[in-house]
């Protein structure tokens, strides 16, 4: 016989058993044997608690010492720690939060993480030679420690040192001199040029001279700075050293290294060209040499080099437009001229009045300084032999070059086509309708300039405007 039992929401079965039938008991089955009824009982399943976020207080209040909790919960302001409250973490100056930045209220009455204020210490500082020190507030935070000698010593370097929130200590720490140090007399200071083509020099001197006035011991003799001997880089160097005698009390003494650099006034480059120069550009010995932009021919010295009048040698030379030789033999001998010099937008139309023909070239007539930047030449080959034009602005082109060019570069005459050729002749954009500059010159910058170019665009970026 069985029956059902309900309590407190949980399912119980209760069996009975004869006593000729032994109950057997499975340990961790969640049934027991109750043997004065001889009767097997299920245990009930805990209930989970009900979620509810009425609660004004579903978890603990959050109270953190030498700091805040910021808290913002779904039903308002006023509740602080219901379910599914967040509260951001903080400590007060002079604490720092270890653990959790930010918490929840979680459905188990906990919050999601723990977090605790811990105060910031500075280090404890150690205690100098024949000194002391005394501090406002220990190691804390902003405690000011203040130095002070013995009797017969003075105090070098900082006074007073300040935990700071780092944990680390304002400034160095000092140290206590005897009042009756050695007597020490360094080399006078001494100026020197630098060598050509460089930015160094190489100076020597002297060691210092070293005298104790108690038992004329002296036991060591420390130099900061760079040995006798070493490349100075240009400006003023201290060379200083000290002196210690038996007893550890020490003298210093110092002296001035100068370098100076033989500069020559800086350099313009030229227009529609620029320099390339060795060591610093301006320095003595050094080395500019003048190039010119592509489309452009130098005339006159191709370098200068500074002197030590610190005057540069020859005259600056000019950049001059790129002289176009149509009358050659063949397409390769044009196009040889623009190797490396100058970009080609080569434009083929079978006649003047075709449409995108006469459209492409009034957008680039309207473009000449962005073409120029950018150092692209175009070429124009219009119209059908024997009336076929073929041009380099108002040059002409015979009509053997234009065949040549035509299939070296397999442009068409029954329509409207151009080709982009870079400075090494390689064609690099086709385009069968009319686009505009903005579109060739971004191709351009995108793809096709060097180094030196992408560093000239950006000084000369408003140029056109």
């Amino acid at each position: 016989m069985a029956s059902q039992v309900t309590q407190r929401g949980a399912l119980s079965l209760l069996f009975f058993l004869t006593p000729a039938v032994t109950a057997t008991w499975y340990a961790g089955s969640g049934y027991h044997p109750d043997e004065s009824y001889n009767e097997v009982y299920a245990e009930e399943v805990p209930q989970a608690p009900a979620l509810d976020y009425r609660v004004p207080r579903w978890c603990y209040t959050l109270n953190i010492q030498d700091g805040e909790a910021t808290c913002y919960s779904p039903r308002g302001g006023n509740y602080h720690s219901s379910l599914g409250t967040r509260c951001e973490l903080s400590c007060d100056r002079g604490f720092r939060l270890i653990g959790r930045r930010s918490v929840q209220c979680l459905p188990s009455r906990r919050w999601s993480g723990t977090a605790y204020c811990r105060q910031m210490r500075c280090h404890a500082l150690p205690f100098i030679t024949s000194g002391t020190y005394t501090c406002t507030n220990g190691v804390l935070l902003d405690s000011r420690c203040d130095y002070s000698c013995s009797s017969g010593y003075h105090l070098e370097g900082d006074r007073s040192r300040i935990c700071m929130e780092d944990g680390q200590w304002s400034g160095g720490e000092p140290v206590c001199v005897d009042i009756d140090p050695p007597k020490i007399r360094c080399p006078h200071s001494r100026e020197k040029m630098a060598e050509p083509e460089k930015l160094t020099a190489r100076v020597y001197w002297d060691p210092p001279l070293v005298k104790d006035s108690a038992d004329g011991t002296i036991t060591r003799v420390t130099l900061r700075g760079p040995e006798p001997g070493s490349q100075f880089p240009e400006g003023e160097h201290v060379i200083r050293y000290t002196a210690y005698d038996r007893a550890y009390n020490r003298a210093s003494c110092k002296f001035i290294v100068k370098v100076q650099v033989r500069r020559c006034p800086t350099l313009k480059p030229p227009q529609h060209g620029y320099l390339t120069c060795t060591s610093a550009g301006d320095n003595y010995g050094a080395v500019c040499e003048y190039h010119c932009d592509g489309g452009y021919e130098r005339q006159g010295t191709p370098s200068r080099v500074c002197q030590s009048s610190r005057q540069w040698s020859g005259s600056s030379p000019i950049c001059a437009p790129m002289k176009i030789n149509v009358n050659v033999n063949s397409a390769a001998g044009l196009l040889d001229q623009f190797y490396e010099k100058r970009r080609l937008l080569i434009i083929s139309a079978p006649d003047a009045s075709n449409r995108y023909y006469k459209m492409q070239i009034s957008m680039l007539q309207q473009s000449t300084c962005g073409l120029d930047l950018r150092h692209v030449t175009i070429i124009e080959l219009v119209g059908q032999p024997p009336q076929e034009v073929g041009r380099i602005r108002e040059q002409q082109l015979s009509a053997d070059i234009i065949e040549e060019l035509r299939q070296f570069q397999r442009l068409t005459r029954s329509y409207f086509n151009m080709v982009l050729v870079d400075k090494q002749g390689i064609d690099r954009e086709r385009y069968m309708q009319p686009v505009t500059p903005e579109e060739i010159f971004t191709f351009i910058d995108d793809y096709l300039l060097s180094d030196q170019e992408l560093t000239q665009r950006r000084e000369q970026r408003d140029l056109c405007e």
